[in-house]
């Protein structure tokens, strides 16, 4: 069984996604960020850089691995078992593209965008528009790549698991919907997913008022 480290933010819904579109046997570990359980030593001996996700796979072919970062996740976990990553060709380098998009691009600046316009102490409106603009240059891509694609690189893949979350959270960055009508067909389309649904449902689950101490996350982690 999986252990992920978790917390129900974009980054963390995407490998619920995956391992829900999997049907792989997961169990998660809350680290709430809210209240730095990121820096707790035994998540850092498994995420050095502590952010969420982060995996813990004693079954994984080779030995047992330990994971960081979301996109290197998402990718393994597909290679290794075959599903949502084509194994070559235009094909792999296509879904490799958009998912590296979201790394670099779309993510970074949505979350720049949430610090400025929600959680910034100071309101500054330099920043403020300078994300806002950028994360709807990045939707304008986003939605002329859906026009006539049910899913951004052709195919259901390991990068429309990395985009949809961040997307899914447009009013929060400002976005106006209407000028992009193929993300809103897009966001119909990911959230009837049942895999989708059941991943949000897990989220739905976590408890931001609790936190771990190193000796429950210790016990947790023996109890695997």
């Amino acid at each position: 069984m999986i252990d992920l480290f978790y917390a129900p933010t974009p980054n963390g819904h995407k490998i619920t996604i995956l391992l829900e579109e999997l049907g792989l046997p997961y169990r998660i570990i809350p680290i709430n960020i809210r209240k730095n359980d990121q820096f707790l030593p035994s998540f850092l001996a498994t995420a050095p850089n502590n952010r969420i996700p982060a995996i813990r796979d004693p079954d994984f072919p080779g030995g047992p691995l330990n994971l960081m970062e979301s996109g290197a996740i998402l990718t393994v976990l597909a290679e290794t078992h075959g599903k949502f990553l084509p194994s070559a060709g235009h094909a792999r380098a296509q879904v490799l593209q958009w998912l590296n998009w979201q790394m670099g691009g779309l993510g970074p600046m949505a979350g720049q965008n949430h610090h400025f316009n929600q959680f910034a102490p100071e309101k500054i409106p330099y920043a403020m528009k300078r994300y806002t603009d950028e994360t709807a240059r990045l939707y304008g891509v986003l939605n002329k790549q859906l026009d006539g694609r049910d899913y951004v690189a052709g195919d259901y893949s390991i990068a429309d698991m990395a985009i949809y979350p961040w997307v899914l959270l447009h009013e929060r960055q400002q976005m106006d919907m209407t000028q992009f009508p193929h993300i809103v067909a897009y966001l119909e389309r990911m959230a009837a997913r049942p895999a989708v649904q059941r991943a949000y449902a897990e989220g739905a689950k976590f408890d931001w008022d609790a936190s771990l101490t190193e000796e429950r996350l210790q016990t947790l982690l023996k109890q695997a």
